[in-house]
């Protein structure tokens, strides 16, 4: 029998008392993982709940036969495919390195994925797989690692000044469970400079590209989990981790035909992780199916003694099973009845976006258990999710800086401008934006959410406010061939529900399968980029999340 989904069973009052507490840490000083804090610390990150980890990444579901074009190209594989051929036999951790290696040697000139290719630490890690005790569907699996997530011994910059020599002396609490689960960290890759916009420079010049269009430097990649995106794009990862604060997984997988979940806030420990906002910094994977997406939220999740966000949360739920097609005879099934709700001007228009959205509802509505709702978006919406109420994330992201702000203003490079005007708002302003976002997790919860079970999303920056679910899939190509993607939000903890609207629609499209065209020429690795584009302060401070 089919058990509930999470969504069922959770209190939406005590979600919403926990925000308002979050709100309080947040203006009383959370800890957080900033570098000097870390070297004088020096406490290792927590892998709890290990053991049931992998039994839940162990169990049937997760493996899935290889499609014929991926048994002829380990680079074309998904984590699910690679572990099956991995169990089989059929392939080794040292042939997967290797394989992902080339396509890193041969092409990353181009894309720029990677700040920092970690080669014979990998092929170390996966001879020694090919030796070790087998751990389940990660064992083996080489992974793309944001540069803001902590590595023992291993630069960790965020792509800033700030943090250009800082070496890690513990791991992220994500990256801890992602290597015990097996995984293989195979580099870390370009971002935003601190998180904030698509990747560049810390001086605003722009690095990577989209795996779609690599050699038009203009086409977004998205931002600021840029590199991870770029590198499970291209095949040179098998799958990857990033951050999101404001959209910065969901957009990037959007652009470049990945399958992207922020899950809710805390349900990913962010110890170890450079930050950016407190209250809203959320990890999770970039993925190329919902199946993936899967298996990397269920290494990453679970309490953590380190980060009080992640603590007295409901258990993690089978989320490999919820992202596993339901069958009835030959037709597809949604696992749950599900109510989608479509929000006003989703489909409004003829452009390529509107007429794929128009598509994806259709195909969605055919599927057994989907059922379409009209929904109208929360009371003063504009006013509560606009920039006004927004820029509280800026206080925020200021406060733990500040010994930098009032000594080191260049080492913020062209992302300054946030900075600072985090730390020239007032506490009339950060207090009465507080209590804006409480107003909109309210109405949401409990007007938007009792029409719906999921909704569909324009923007991920209301859901990133509150720290509620979201992901990101392929939906569509434009003419020039660049992908067209969509967001789903969910309830808090609604994570399986997500997926399994995904892993249903994923199981009657192709969208998710096709992969982008080798870029034409070769760049060496660290080259500088031809025909360079520079980003100014204004647009990043217009630009960040």
């Amino acid at each position: 029998m089919t058990a509930e989904p999470l969504d069922r069973t959770v209190d939406r009052r005590a979600f919403l008392a926990r925000a308002a507490a979050l709100a309080t840490a947040s203006a009383v000083g959370a800890t957080v993982a900033l570098p000097e804090v870390a070297l004088a610390v020096g406490t290792r990150s927590s892998n709890t709940g290990l053991g049931t980890r992998m039994r839940a990444l162990d169990q049937p579901n997760a493996y899935v036969e290889p499609r014929p074009e991926a048994r002829a190209d380990p680079t074309e594989l998904t984590i699910a495919e690679a572990a099956w051929l991995i169990r089989a036999g059929k392939l080794s951790p040292l042939q997967l390195v290797e394989a992902l290696l080339g396509r890193i040697s041969r092409h990353d000139g181009t894309y720029q994925a990677f700040n920092l290719v970690l080669a014979d630490a990998a092929g170390a890690a996966a001879r020694d797989a090919a030796h070790g005790h087998r751990r389940g569907v990660l064992h083996g699996i080489p992974l793309a690692v944001k540069d803001n997530y902590y590595t023992e011994g291993v630069r960790t910059t965020a792509n800033s000044f700030l943090f250009r020599d800082f070496v890690p002396p513990y791991d992220a609490t994500a990256v801890t469970r992602l290597k015990a689960s097996g995984a293989i960290v195979l580099g870390k890759t370009q971002m935003g400079p601190l998180a904030t916009t698509r990747a560049t420079t810390p001086a605003g010049v722009i690095t990577t590209v989209n795996a779609w269009a690599p050699t038009n430097r203009g086409t977004d990649p998205g931002g600021s989990s840029t590199g991870t995106a770029t590198a499970v794009a291209g095949r040179m990862a098998t799958s990857g981790i990033g951050t999101q604060t404001g959209g910065s997984i969901t957009g990037p997988s959007n652009a470049q035909n990945l399958t992207g979940l922020k899950p809710t806030m805390g349900r990913v420990s962010a110890a170890g992780i450079i930050p950016l906002t407190y209250t809203r910094d959320h990890p999770g994977p970039l993925a190329r199916d919902a199946k993936d997406a899967a298996i990397m939220l269920t290494a990453m999740a679970g309490e953590d003694p380190a980060d009080p966000r992640s603590q007295g949360l409901p258990d993690v739920p089978n989320l490999i099973d919820a992202a596993s097609p339901v069958y009835q005879g030959k037709r597809v099934r949604l696992r749950w009845e599900t109510r989608i709700g479509v929000l006003p001007g989703f489909v409004s228009g003829t452009s390529p976006t509107a007429l794929a959205r128009a598509a994806y509802l259709a195909q969605l509505a055919e599927i057994p258990g989907v059922t379409l709702v009209d929904v109208p978006l929360p009371e003063e919406w504009s006013v509560l999710t606009g920039n006004t109420f927004n820029n509280a994330r800026l206080p925020e992201r200021s406060e733990p800086f500040m010994p930098y702000l009032r000594t080191d203003l260049r080492g913020f490079g062209v992302s300054v401008t946030s900075w600072l005007q985090g730390a020239l708002m007032g506490g009339n302003e950060f207090i009465t934006s507080q209590r804006a976002r409480l107003l909109l997790m309210d109405r949401v919860l409990h007007d938007l959410f009792d029409a719906c079970d999921v909704v569909v999303q324009t923007d991920p920056v209301p859901f990133d406010i509150l720290g509620l679910p979201e992901i990101a899939f392929p939906i569509g190509s434009t003419a020039a061939g660049l992908p067209i993607g969509t967001i789903l939000g969910g309830l808090p903890y609604a994570e399986d529900r997500l997926l399994s609207v995904v892993a249903a629609y994923q199981a009657v499209t192709d969208w998710h399968l096709r992969r982008p065209a080798d870029p034409p020429t070769a760049a060496a690795r660290g080259a500088a980029p031809a025909g360079a584009l520079r980003l100014t302060a204004e647009e990043v401070a217009e630009l960040s999340q």
